[in-house]
């Protein structure tokens, strides 16, 4: 392929990208530090001083108290996390097990006593609207599409790049800026050298933020394929009415999976569960492995177990590449070092705008030309 062909390629990927890009970017950069903004910004709930030995009261109690909070609600799941939120529950609920997925109440509950100490509001705030923008733009499924497909132009853009960086730097130092030179050139050479600085980051983020985006997708082409699968014995029985123990049904789940620890737990009748079943859902408890789940599917009315599978490569490749998405791998210093890459890349797609608006009456043969006689892609910022 001509390098005037890479060009255009280049040319055309990151102008369509670099909007959303930048959109992304500026929202992605308080999602890097949700917990410590939300801790900043709210008056974080804590579970209050008690004895350690103080053992967890039954989930059942814990569920009792939830729906006495909410009497109209129905309990879809239930969540932990014992590092950044030890001894609380946090329950979700809705108006119906049909309600839309992004419909939420919660509810968190101490899980060593079953009292209710909050109802955290789910769809207000700005970080709420910072990580709505960043995921789908207020438009669902079609938005989360839309940034996912500007993800792969952005993958483009960068590769394309790297291919016009070589004839660039045919006369040039690595990392050389001429400063002596017009206020263009001295902004395309900075420009070029932060991207390749970027690269790589660059490259992780916008494909893992591509990975993400077909979440919705990969949930529904596994409850189609492996969760189909698991509860097919169950498939022409009527729906469970009565419901049975939750505290019966974690414990079978952590006897069957007792390697790993209890995650988040989906009742019956909602999309990570059947009609019949319990869903438990266990981590590892590696710095990676604790990103995996792993169904274990019991019985919701005589708490046994039905089966319990690891979840499948494009499941486990969504679940990692979410974390990796924001730098939430290696604590703060990982975290610092995104937010600084990220504010390079919003550099890099700042410059190029500028760099474009300057130079959009040029003809492209004379940048083509000035970089196959040796001139090099800085003639175009001339």
């Amino acid at each position: 392929m001509s390098i005037k062909s890479w060009y255009l390629i280049h040319k055309w990927t990151s102008l369509v990208c670099t909007l959303s890009l930048l959109m992304l970017c500026v929202t992605g950069l308080p999602l890097i530090f949700h917990e410590e903004i939300e801790h900043y910004l709210m008056d974080e709930v804590e579970a209050p001083e008690m004895s350690p030995e103080l053992p967890a009261t039954s989930m059942d109690r814990i569920a009792e108290a939830a729906r006495l909070q909410r009497p109209d609600n129905v309990i879809r799941y239930m969540f932990w996390d014992a590092d950044h939120h030890p001894n609380l529950t946090l329950v979700s609920m809705a108006s119906s097990m049909e309600a839309p997925p992004d419909e939420n109440n919660f509810v968190v509950v101490d899980s060593r006593t079953a009292k209710v100490l909050d109802e955290p509001a789910a769809d207000e705030g700005f970080m709420y609207i910072m990580f709505k923008l960043h995921v789908d733009m207020f438009a669902g499924l079609p938005g989360m599409l839309f940034l996912g497909f500007m993800g792969l132009l952005f993958v483009v853009a960068i590769v394309s790049g790297v291919v016009l960086y070589a004839p660039f730097m045919r006369k040039l130092d690595f990392g050389t800026v001429r400063k002596d030179r017009s206020s263009r050139l001295k902004w395309l050479d900075l420009h070029n050298l932060l991207g390749v600085v970027t690269l790589v980051w660059a490259l992780v983020v916008g494909i893992t933020g591509s990975i993400n985006t077909l979440s919705q997708v990969l949930l529904g082409v596994w409850q189609q394929d492996q969760l189909a699968e698991m509860v097919a014995p169950y498939k022409d029985l009527p729906p469970a009415t009565e419901l049975g123990s939750l505290e019966t049904a974690m414990e079978t789940a952590r006897k069957a999976v007792s390697d790993m620890e209890v995650n988040f737990v989906a009742y019956p009748g909602t999309m990570f569960s059947s009609l019949h079943h319990y869903a438990v859902f266990m981590n590892g408890k590696t710095p990676v492995t604790s990103r995996l789940l792993q169904p274990a599917l019991v019985d919701a009315q005589t708490g046994a177990l039905t089966d319990s599978r690891s979840m499948p490569w494009y499941i486990q490749g969504l679940l990692l590449s979410q974390p990796l998405h924001f730098g939430d791998y290696g604590g703060l210093p990982l975290k610092i070092i995104w937010a600084i890459l990220d504010i390079i890349t919003i550099v890099v797609l700042v410059s190029g705008l500028y760099l474009w608006w300057g130079r959009r009456k040029s003809p492209v043969r004379q940048h083509i030309a000035e970089v196959e006689t040796g001139g090099g892609m800085q003639e175009i910022a001339r």
